[in-house]
């Protein structure tokens, strides 16, 4: 038969288990991520003004009004009815549309991981950084409409269908054709 040896348990010192606890705790936060100003690296939307129905996908274009500022409030970029082809713009922005609705405002908070990373933007006329490296991205973002590159595409040859019945009577001056109605997304 084998000896077991034993140890004396001391007792704990009072006001010892709420540190112990602690500990566990601030562990578990530095495991996590959460301790020492790491955040977190997703997408987020906050909806200023709810919209209606469907919200758009990656092969939609977007009808938007919008503002683009650094994670420090400096404005980089402004649009107004802006056409924006959502497979072309940055993942971040993609997946945050894909959370808006027709007739909505938002607030979009894009981290730097799915914006452009650890590479910077510069103005292409002056050569002045407009967006560092790693920077975080804020954008309010007010959705008009959007459609799918199919529903784009049936409106462009049904357009080129009355200009054809029309004999050409369409056409702008010089052959070009008849300019979209305004607000409309070009293909």
């Amino acid at each position: 038969m084998s000896e077991i040896t034993r140890v004396p348990l001391q007792p704990i010192a009072k006001g010892s288990i709420g540190k112990i606890w602690l500990g566990v705790i601030v562990a578990v936060l530095i495991g996590s991520g959460v301790a020492y100003g790491t955040r977190y690296k997703g997408v987020v939307v906050e909806t200023v003004k709810a919209g209606a129905g469907a919200s758009p996908t990656k092969s939609d274009v977007a009808l938007i009004n919008y503002v683009g500022r650094l994670a420090n409030g400096k404005e980089f970029d402004r649009g107004e009815r802006a056409v924006l082809p959502l497979e072309t713009v940055i993942p971040g922005f993609t997946e945050g549309l894909a959370k808006m609705q027709k007739g909505g405002k938002y607030v979009l908070e894009i981290p730097a991981e799915k914006a452009y990373g650890a590479e910077e933007k510069r103005n292409p006329q002056t050569g002045e950084v407009v967006i560092p490296a790693n920077s975080d991205l804020v954008f309010e973002i007010e959705l008009i409409d959007f459609k799918s590159a199919a529903e784009l595409e049936q409106q462009r040859m049904m357009l080129e269908q009355m200009q054809k019945m029309q004999g050409g009577a369409g056409a702008a001056p010089g052959g070009a054709p008849m300019p979209m109605p305004q607000g409309a997304p070009q293909p």
